[in-house]
């Protein structure tokens, strides 16, 4: 298969005039790679760019989980430093600050952002990049876009819309939990539609389609974060992810993180005939027992479930982990837990409620409430979005 073609591919075969004598500064991280020549080389953005415009690259910056992707766990933060290999500043988005200041942003005129997004809204990523749209405009500089695919898929969207008073680091904009958009297209619908404003290119990708999935691109997978190893992981990542407000493991500490789940309070198969097999439409699960090394229940034996998907035409995983997660507060009421705050810098609210955007989520699952009448609620608020973002598309 020949691989699709990256925003970062497209701009070094026609660089764009944009960046000619411009001083430019560079939001990467390790996923940010180009596979050029038809070989799947691994060849960084940072080395790319610095060696295609000599001596006009001024300062890099890196998201969460710092900029090796070395940090795992959420409000770990990590430093700036110097890039051993270019010697310039490296500047922490997610440290003492999560947007640029004047001075970081002083010596450059252009910002290249090249992250690779996981289609969810919660991944910080995106709002680390509408943080510096906002600097930018702030401060009078330009923003470079370099799309790449959405991994979970560009015609699907799915859950609930943002509520906008439970915005957050996990959701700034009031969009769905899988979103359908790649990072570019993200870009364009933050910066117009809701308002930042800033002077904003896109380079789009070559060869992408909205029905691709990761493994449909013939791209290498890279790791953008720790816990995201796989395409598979990502592809379950909007449901999976709601774990992180309970007392469940979400598979953290071991090598599936957001494949399995777990407790050490589960009975699998009490659990399992709780389940109508109609919730889990398009995956296999599968009964295991794990410890994980690390995060929740570290060193203790939990049982729980792999989720495989046999089918992602009809796996929805934001309906499928709703529906898992309703089963456990069904049979487990009092060793279940929400998890306290604080959650990504948010000191008030449940961390659930940050990630769900609406705290109507969970309590239709405390009630046990059918989830089908919840869903129906989002009805209106999807066909919203879908009509917003299409005025942003960039593929078919």
């Amino acid at each position: 298969m020949k691989p699709i073609q990256t925003g970062i591919e497209k701009l070094l075969a026609d660089p764009p005039p944009i960046l000619q004598g411009k001083r430019l500064g560079l939001l990467v991280n390790p996923a940010s790679v180009a596979c050029l020549d038809g070989e799947q080389r691994f060849q960084s953005t940072r080395e790319l760019i610095a060696n295609h415009y000599p001596d006009q690259l001024k300062g890099l910056f890196s998201p969460q989980h710092g900029f090796f992707a070395e940090k795992q766990a959420n409000m770990v933060p990590s430093e700036d430093l110097i890039d051993p290999l270019l010697k310039i500043p490296v500047f922490s988005l997610y440290g003492k600050i999560r947007i640029p200041t004047e001075a970081m942003l002083e010596p450059i005129d252009v910002l290249i952002v090249d992250l690779q997004d996981v289609g969810t809204r919660v991944y910080t990523f995106i709002y680390t990049m509408a943080l510096c749209l906002q600097a930018a405009r702030a401060y009078n500089k330009q923003v470079l876009v370099l799309d790449r695919p959405n991994p979970i898929g560009g015609n699907r969207i799915e859950g609930n819309c943002l509520k906008p008073e439970y915005a957050s680091f996990v959701g700034m904009y009031p969009i769905p939990m899988r979103h359908g958009l790649t990072i570019g297209e993200l870009a364009l619908l933050f910066n117009d539609h809701f308002g930042i404003g800033c002077e904003l290119s896109v380079i789009s990708m070559a060869g992408w389609k909205r029905d691709m999935l990761y493994h449909d691109t013939g791209l290498p997978w890279i790791p953008p974060s720790p816990n995201l190893p796989t395409p598979a992981s990502a592809l379950v990542y909007p449901g999976q992810v709601l774990w992180e407000g309970t007392n469940i493991s979400e598979g953290r500490g071991t090598t599936q993180p957001f494949e399995i789940l777990g407790a050490p309070f589960i009975d699998t198969a009490r659990l399992e005939a709780r389940i109508p097999r109609d919730k889990l439409a398009g995956i296999y699960l599968r009964p295991l027992t794990f410890e994980p090394v690390s995060d929740k229940w570290e060193k203790k034996l939990c049982h729980g479930f792999q989720l495989h998907i046999i089918d992602s035409t009809i796996y929805r995983p934001y309906r499928t982990t709703l529906s898992l997660l309703q089963a456990v507060v069904s049979v487990y009421p009092d060793a279940f837990e929400w998890r306290s705050p604080p959650y990504e810098y948010e000191f008030k609210k449940l961390p659930f409620d940050l990630i769900t955007g609406d705290p109507s989520v969970r309590k239709a699952v405390e009630d046990l409430d059918p989830l089908e009448d919840l869903e129906q609620s989002w009805a209106e608020g999807l066909k919203c979005f879908d009509e917003i973002r299409r005025p942003y598309l960039l593929y078919e």
